[in-house]
């Protein structure tokens, strides 16, 4: 019904920035909340950040805040999330995700995520 796809991600040296795009499918991305998740190998699915559907609410976690922050452009059907003085420890492959409700853990359509790698 929803598709996501994700897009920004790379190889960043540690300070560095990076801004992750996610797309959204069809006319109804307005309606939808929106998050970002992060996984590393052998962790768990970690949430990140999220936004309301019409941007009044956020959601940060406490090891990205002040760092990283979320924002959409709904004439776009676009969520980001801008990314700034990375650490190596943020090194994960980063997933959007989307649902009625912003939540930190349960949404109902997800992306197939992004790659983000940071240097020290």
């Amino acid at each position: 019904q929803v598709q996501l796809v994700e897009s920004g991600g790379g190889l960043v040296q540690a300070g560095g920035s990076l801004r992750l795009s996610c797309a959204a499918s069809g006319r109804t991305f307005s309606i939808f909340a929106m998050a970002w998740f992060r996984q590393a190998p052998g962790k768990e699915r970690a949430f990140v950040a999220a936004i309301d559907w019409n941007g009044s609410n956020t959601a940060i976690s406490d090891s990205v805040k002040g760092r990283f922050t979320i924002f959409r452009d709904n004439g776009k059907n676009t969520a980001y999330l801008q990314m700034n003085s990375l650490k190596p420890e943020d090194t994960a492959v980063y997933v959007c995700a989307a649902g009625v409700v912003l939540t930190k853990s349960s949404y109902d359509y997800w992306g197939q995520g992004t790659q983000v790698t940071v240097s020290s």
